[in-house]
């Protein structure tokens, strides 16, 4: 997959890498399922960036056609076209158990994301959409991130980045995410809280093609109530960040309280809300929009669109995981490589 000196981000249908995520998850059926799209076909090239002898078995158990067309990744350095499958040779089928933690499963989905930033970074695909991993099996594997998110920025070598999650029914960024309740406090300070506001208006202007609102969480319950719950962190560490974006421009608002935030009347006001921690954001949107959401990280060299959901250990392996969030990380990842606003 040699790029051909056109910018891959500009083709009609970019080429999209999709990290087939853990072995013995949903993410090898999800990814034949993205192959078998007629839908993806026509937006992009989607390859999958996995083990070939895992793809097969898991087709041959759930009754489906193999993926055609496969290369090595020592063979993807002298290809001048594209493939459906790169068959990474992390793992052999037989040593994965469907539904099983496991180291060897942990370190494969760790080279199959390592494979396709690096194709990222060399300009050999235009965009990388992850299936799910699962973070324990990583931290076995003896991978010091919590998740794609930190993965992605340590690997990229990025100087900032966030997790946003989106869809058509709300959008919502993260100062913190992968990051225990106790430690929260602590990991909010009025530069990270600007940076995620920067990088939350730079992205919607991406995906929606215009000026966006954004509005910012507080901490504590009330959002602080003046000071009555917490240690003043809407006042110490929020209000500087809002202040400081606003200044220059952005249209930003809060912090607002977090228990009302999400209501409709307020969904319809902002483009955006930026959230302190993991579920302040991520339990409204999975309840509005989990089988349509997608998880991009901000701030990268390079696009990244993921699933919104988890590895399903309890349906691996049997064709029953429902692939549209999958597809809607591809179409994404497409639209976004080709500087295509995503929600009108």
């Amino acid at each position: 997959m040699q790029s051909d000196g056109k910018s891959l981000s500009k083709q009609e249908r970019p080429i999209v890498g999709i990290t087939m995520g853990d072995p013995s998850g949903i993410g090898p059926e999800l990814s034949m399922r993205v192959l078998a799209d007629e839908a993806v076909a026509a937006i992009c090239h989607p390859v999958v960036f996995g083990d070939w002898s895992v793809l097969e078995q898991v087709a041959l158990r759930c009754g489906w056609p193999k993926p055609s067309s496969v290369v090595s990744l020592d063979g993807l350095k002298n290809l001048d076209h594209p493939v459906s499958v790169v068959d990474c040779g992390a793992i052999e089928a037989d040593q994965v158990e469907p539904g099983r933690v496991s180291a060897v499963c942990g370190r494969a989905a760790f080279e199959y994301i390592r494979a396709a930033i690096d194709c990222a970074l060399a300009g050999d695909i235009a965009a990388i959409a992850t299936a799910p991993i699962h973070k324990e099996a990583i931290r076995l594997a003896g991978v010091p991130y919590p998740g794609h998110t930190e993965l992605f920025t340590e690997l990229t070598k990025a100087k900032r980045s966030c997790m946003m999650l989106a869809s058509d029914k709300l959008i919502v960024s993260f100062v913190t995410c992968h990051t225990g309740l106790i430690d929260v406090p602590s990991n909010i300070n009025p530069q990270r809280v600007q940076d995620v506001i920067e990088l939350t208006a730079q992205a919607v202007r991406r995906i929606k093609g215009s000026e966006p609102k954004i509005a910012v969480l507080g901490l504590n319950p009330h959002a602080g109530e003046h000071g009555l719950f917490g240690t003043k962190e809407e006042q110490r560490l929020i209000e500087p960040a809002i202040q400081s974006v606003r200044c220059r421009n952005v249209d930003v608002h809060g912090p607002l309280v977090p228990d009302a935030a999400f209501l409709a009347q307020h969904r319809n006001q902002y483009d955006a809300f930026v959230c302190m921690y993991h579920d302040q954001g991520h339990i409204p949107f999975k309840m509005l929009a989990f089988d349509t959401g997608v998880n991009i990280t901000l701030g990268l060299p390079i696009i990244r669109v993921s699933v919104d959901h988890g590895t399903a250990f309890d349906i691996a392996w049997q064709g029953k995981a429902n692939p549209q969030s999958m597809i809607q990380a591809v179409s994404w990842s497409a639209a976004l490589a080709k500087g295509n606003p995503v929600l009108l």
